[in-house]
């Protein structure tokens, strides 16, 4: 008899990542684009990180991280490749959307399912947020961002209920890969064939479509 985990998993997506070499540039950045603004949302104190946040729907948001000037240096690698030299000379130049993150509702049965390796399931904690995402060791970025990180809360709080609607809304996301057969079969095993569409591309390269107040932005 086959094992209920051998179905795609049910994901969704749960938020965008945009990096920045500082928040304050990643902010700007991000308002100026959308003619949102965004709201401060708070240090991550094992990465030496922090972030703000804007609703794009229910259980939906786009965040920018960046490094915390204040924060402790981790004893590991930051997560989404921020302490790898090619993602900070990327940032230097300019603010970028860099990875996506699914949600689950059993990330012990879904990681499994992965052809590739998306990193151990860490637990972490924002003031009172709570919840277990995969971290590469080494901090990298799935397939160079295309492939998500997975995502799992813990209790009924999530980031997007706290926040005030904007009228920011995702219409799709679309990728570009050197190689895109093998970012297609990690989605298929994923269960996210739909939710990302991966093209030929010379540079793996992530976009997000967005309906905003100003009109339809792609970042």
């Amino acid at each position: 008899m086959m094992s209920r985990h051998r179905a795609p998993p049910e994901l969704a997506v749960d938020h965008l990542v945009v990096a920045a070499a500082s928040l304050a540039s990643g902010v700007g950045w991000i308002e100026q684009r959308l003619g949102v603004r965004m709201q401060p949302g708070g240090q991550h104190a094992a990465m030496g990180t922090h972030n703000a946040l804007v609703r794009l729907g229910p259980t939906l948001y786009v965040e920018v991280i960046a490094i915390d000037p204040s924060g402790a240096t981790p004893a590991r690698p930051r997560w989404f490749d921020l302490d790898e030299p090619r993602m900070r000379a990327q940032l230097a130049e300019s603010p970028a959307l860099i990875h996506w993150v699914a949600r689950t509702r059993d990330i012990e049965a879904d990681v499994p399912q992965c052809p590739i390796d998306l990193g151990p399931i860490t637990t972490m904690r924002r003031g009172d947020f709570e919840w277990r995402l995969t971290v590469p060791d080494d901090g990298h970025l799935p397939e160079r961002g295309l492939v998500p990180s997975l995502i799992q809360w813990q209790g009924r709080l999530h980031p997007a209920d706290a926040l005030p609607d904007v009228g920011v809304r995702l219409v799709a996301l679309a990728g570009e890969h050197p190689e895109p057969a093998g970012v297609r079969r990690v989605l298929a095993a994923l269960g996210l064939s739909e939710t990302l569409k991966v093209t030929y591309g010379r540079t793996p390269r992530l976009a997000a479509m967005l309906r905003t107040p100003r009109g339809m932005v792609t970042l």
